[in-house]
């Protein structure tokens, strides 16, 4: 530590074609409300140099009590080529492990949201069982559900 102080977590932080199509679908994994920029945030961020077009190129998907991730999705100077290098793992059931017809259901429910299901896991990690989901985002970001 530096003097008490300790880093956190910002943003985790996409590129992405259409930043708000996709900060909606985040939006709706985590039960997040859509962000939109408009009202006096909007005003506040067009006074502060922004124009129409940057904000047309940004996306957000914040948890409105501040507890869950932040976040924010930039537009893409050009098309993803590769894998993630990091990707999100999300919890069915925060806090226990779910049930098989609790994983599959909550994989329904993003499939239905727009993800795809790249394929299940179902083997053991040393003395651990693992069973989840690896799925992509609708602009084809690697994710796993759990």
């Amino acid at each position: 530590m530096n003097g008490g102080i300790m880093a956190g977590l910002g943003n985790i932080t996409f590129y992405a074609d259409d930043p708000l199509a996709l900060s909606h679908f985040w939006a709706d994994v985590f039960g997040y409300p859509h962000a939109v920029f408009d009202g006096e945030l909007k005003q506040l961020l067009l006074t502060s140099g922004l124009s129409e077009e940057d904000l047309a190129k940004r996306g957000l998907a914040e948890d409105p009590a501040g507890v869950g991730p932040r976040l924010f999705f930039h537009h893409a100077a050009s098309a993803k080529r590769e894998r993630n290098r990091i990707h999100l793992d999300i919890s069915t059931t925060p806090g226990r492990k779910p049930t098989p017809d609790e994983l599959d259901a909550e994989k329904d429910r993003l499939v239905a949201l727009g993800a795809t299901v790249v394929r299940l896991v179902d083997q053991p990690w040393g003395p651990w069982p693992e069973r989840y989901y690896q799925l992509l985002d609708p602009e084809g970001n690697e994710f796993c559900l759990q």
